[in-house]
This record gives structure tokens, sequence and C-alpha cells, in this order.
């Protein structure tokens, strides 16, 4: 292999983690139309809903809704997120292909997050990673701020490898470390996948990259050249995290397509499909979005 891969897996998150932090919730039948328009771009997977009980995130109340009215493609993963296996119970109902469990490698946002210490966080995804598993599910498992923290500041390296060997030790399939405030710079990104990679093949690692301070795709390049090929992107630029405050949108799945096909890495997606797709949903929001590819289209 040269100094980039040929072929990239771009995993789209935007129903879920770009619609999560939107200040008014967007309807139900429009999620389904943008989730059925992003199903003809080519990307191979889609992470539709999160199965969370609505008082945490109002905006995803209709995730049982969405997941059952969407138009499956062949050859289309279509994924969800599930906090315990409640939330499990209800995702398997509506047919969801993987489940994404998620967890921070901050003590403090993972309280802010999901309620609990790390350490009583763990009883409750072992849970759900074995019932998943025996229902024959693929188990994404999610670290936040494994780059830095909005309540901690700089988070040890140790403690994502911590996180990280429990996730795997209790089955999980891939595990997508994720720079939630957007603080990573490629030098940290550099240091902390080469522990990382001492661990785990490159093959079970995915990136996850907002672009708080203009650093995704710088960060994305370094990865690549360490050898991942996955990474989460959000159509638009759409996202944040209701529990980490200032962490602005996602690496805009438009942008990250751009420089791969410039630099003549694949990804299977169609730029015209994917442009259409993300003129939807910001009509539906209402505003302009990030992205600086939707910038120039749209000017």
């Amino acid at each position: 292999m040269g100094r980039w891969p040929t072929k990239v897996t771009i995993k789209e998150v935007g129903p879920r983690d770009g619609l999560q932090n939107e200040a008014s919730p967007v309807a139900t039948a429009d999620k389904i139309a943008w989730i059925n328009l992003l199903s003809e771009t080519g990307l191979s997977y889609i992470e539709v809903t999160s199965f969370v009980h609505p008082k945490w995130i109002p905006q995803l109340a209709d995730a049982a809704e969405v997941a059952a009215g969407i138009r499956r493609k062949d050859g289309v993963t279509y994924a969800a997120l599930v906090p315990n296996e409640k939330g499990l119970e209800r995702a398997l109902r509506v047919g969801v292909d993987e489940v994404g469990v998620f967890m921070s490698a901050s003590e403090t946002h993972n309280q802010k997050n999901i309620n609990k210490t790390i350490a009583a966080t763990f009883p409750v995804l072992e849970g759900v990673v074995k019932a998943a598993k025996q229902e024959r599910k693929t188990v994404r498992g999610y670290v936040s701020t494994v780059f830095g923290c909005p309540y901690e500041g700089t988070v040890a390296v140790d403690q994502v490898l911590m996180v990280a060997d429990r996730l795997f030790a209790m089955g999980i399939d891939e595990l997508s470390l994720g720079d939630t405030i957007g603080v990573a710079t490629p030098k940290q990104v550099e240091d902390v996948l080469a522990e990382v990679l001492r661990r785990f093949p490159a093959e079970q690692i995915a990136m996850h990259f907002h672009d708080t301070r203009g650093t995704a795709l710088a960060n994305i390049l370094v990865s690549m050249e360490m050898g991942i090929t996955t990474f989460d992107s959000s159509l638009g630029g759409l996202g944040g995290c209701p529990y980490a405050p200032g962490a602005s949108g996602n690496v805009a799945t438009d942008d990250l397509v751009y420089m791969l096909h410039g630099m003549g890495v694949e990804t299977g997606i169609n730029v015209e499909q994917l442009t259409k797709a993300a003129l939807f949903i910001r009509d539906k929001i209402g505003r302009p979005l990030p992205s600086r590819y939707l910038q120039t289209i749209s000017s």
C-alpha cells in the first residue's frame, strides 16, 4: 500500500449525530425521506437514529417510526445507537442491522451523557452486546472525548485504551474513536493511534472527527497514513453533542468525499446524489449548513 489507501468506507451518522443537536426537531416524514435519499448515494452504512429515552434526546423521540418507515436498500447497513437492553429491544423490533453502544473516555462526560460512572456503564453495555450477538447483530462501540473533554480537558491515552480493551473484550466488532469537541490536531491523532494500533488492528478502528476548529480533514489524512480506512461523517457538517458544550458538527460527508475523490481514493459514493440529499436536509432545517462543499455550490 502506498501513502494513502485505495478505498475508504464512509459511515454516515447525520440522521443520528447530525440531527440530535438541532434546536427544532425535524419532522419524522422528512427524516425518512432524507434517509431514503442517502440510501441512493452509494453509502454502505447509515446510522439512522438512537433508541435513547426521549427525555434525553427529544429530537430522536421518533426512533422506532423512522427505523420502521425507511426504504431499505440491499447492501446498505442501517444502524442505530442503543443505551441499554430496553433500547436494544426497541431497536430489534424494527429490524436494525447493527447496534451501536456508546460511552466516554472521560468520567465527567460519561456521567453527563449517560448518567453513570464509567465503571457502572461497563456491565450495562456488556448486557447489550451479549443480547445483540445472540440476535446475530454486529455491534459497534463508540468512545467519546478520546482527544479531549469539555469538563476535564486532556484525556490520558491509558484511559482510552482501558475503555477500548473492555469494549473489545465484550465482543464488539468495531470501535469508533470520537473527537467529540473537535480539539484534536494531527500530531495528537498520530500519538493516540500509535498506541491504539499496538493493541488492535486498524481494520477494527474507525475515526469520528468533529470539525469545531477546522482540523477534521487534516486529522483524517493522518489517520489514513496510519492505516485507518473507516471514517464517520455527517452530510452538510450537521451535528454536535447535547452534553458537550462547544461541540460543533461532524466533518461534512460532502467535504470528505470531495477530498478523497480528488486524491483518487474510492468511496463508492455518487457526488450528484449526495448533493441532492444535502440540499434536501438543508432546506428542511432552514439554514445554511457548515460544509464548505455545499457553500461553493450554493453561492
